[in-house]
Parts: structure tokens; sequence; C-alpha cells
């Protein structure tokens, strides 16, 4: 009498077609995060360990490595991530307020864009 009272057919969760699309953009994320990190003179492989990736990003930005710890506080982290994404935009020559919009607001299409055009990675001292 109760087997399927609190149980829909239609609530079974996402469907095939949501994984595959998920799993296209994360490879595709992973490749783009990749190539970054090559281009920026880091070992590519850098990207698919956690820590150590933000260790990179930090290196990229030209931001010394105790900011990792700022990245921990809660509120706090939300500013540092957009001073770091914005750091990493102006490392690669795009000083552009458009495209640093972007790299916040549409990240799947701008740090496509920094992995595979032609601009250099330019060191950046704090």
């Amino acid at each position: 009498m109760f087997d399927n009272m609190y149980v829909s057919e239609s609530s079974t969760g996402p469907g095939l077609v949501f994984w595959i699309f998920y799993f296209a953009i994360l490879i595709f994320m992973l490749v783009v995060q990749w190539k970054i990190f090559v281009k920026a003179n880091k070992p590519g492989w850098g990207c698919i360990i956690p820590i150590y990736n933000i260790i990179l990003q930090l290196q990229i930005a030209g931001r010394p490595f105790w900011w990792i710890f700022l990245l921990l506080i809660p509120f706090v982290n939300i500013f540092f991530a957009v001073v770091i994404i914005l750091d990493i935009a102006k490392a690669f020559g795009k000083e552009e307020s458009i495209f640093e919009t972007g790299m916040l607001f549409l990240p799947f299409i701008f740090f496509p864009i920094i992995a595979f055009d032609s601009s250099e990675y330019q060191e950046i001292i704090h």
C-alpha cells in the first residue's frame, strides 16, 4: 500500500545526456587549464593535483604562496579568487576590462581563449 507513495517515476535524477555533457565540459576545462599551465612554463599535470594547482595559479598570477590560506576564509576567498583570475589575465596580456569581466562570468569561453590563442606569458612581480 505504501510502496510507491513517496517515489515518483519522473524524479529519477539527471539523465545520461546531462552526464555526458557534464563530463565533456569537465574534460575540456581540464585540457584548457593544462594548456594554460604549459604556456606559463608550469607542469601541465599540476592542474589535476588538488591544492598544488592553486599554488601554480598563484605563481602564474605573481602572488605569494601564503595567499592560499586567504582562499580558505569564507567570503574573503571570493575577493582573492577574483584578484587571482584578473592577474592571470594580465599575465597573458589580456588587460582589457571586457576580457577580465568575461573571465569572471564566462570562464568556459575566456579561459580557452587564453589557452589556445597566441598570447605569451609574461611573469608578473607584485
